[in-house]
């Protein structure tokens, strides 16, 4: 049985887009960034290499595409993905479109300066739009 929770944390600071076959795909709410995370729903998963082999292809897989996803619809000069988890345990994967001359260019933008958090209206765009993006590998009823 798989008693998947999404940490308390990654729950305050995201808003949902839906769920992929493996992963639920989480807006990070700072409207400086297109950032999103991929958290593979899998209870007690720390580490990429603790997951079942057929779940880090997976996981890989969802990551592709929502980075052709992202690029498709932000541009940008790079897309960085990243699985931290020094404040989250529980496994997750960013992807970050970054551009020259953003807040946090070139460095990182984890720690970086607070976020500034959608308004709801912009909050509302941006949800539809990662959705209609990802439409083909959301499961239905996301």
């Amino acid at each position: 049985m798989n008693d998947f929770s999404l940490d308390s944390r990654l729950a305050a600071d995201c808003h949902v887009i839906g769920d992929l076959a493996l992963s639920r795909a989480l807006l990070f709410d700072d409207c400086r960034y297109p950032w999103v995370i991929l958290v593979p729903r899998r209870a007690g998963m720390r580490e990429i290499f603790e997951l079942h082999i057929d779940d880090r292809h997976q996981l890989m897989d969802e990551s592709c595409a929502l980075g052709v996803s992202l690029k498709r619809a932000f541009g940008g000069d790079k897309l960085n993905v990243g699985a931290l988890g020094n404040l989250v345990a529980q496994l997750h994967l960013h992807h970050v479109i970054r551009s020259v001359g953003d807040p946090a260019w070139p460095g990182p933008v984890w720690g970086h300066s607070p976020a500034q958090r959608y308004a709801p209206q912009a909050l509302a765009e941006r949800l539809a739009s990662l959705r209609d993006g990802l439409a083909d590998v959301l499961q239905t009823g996301s």
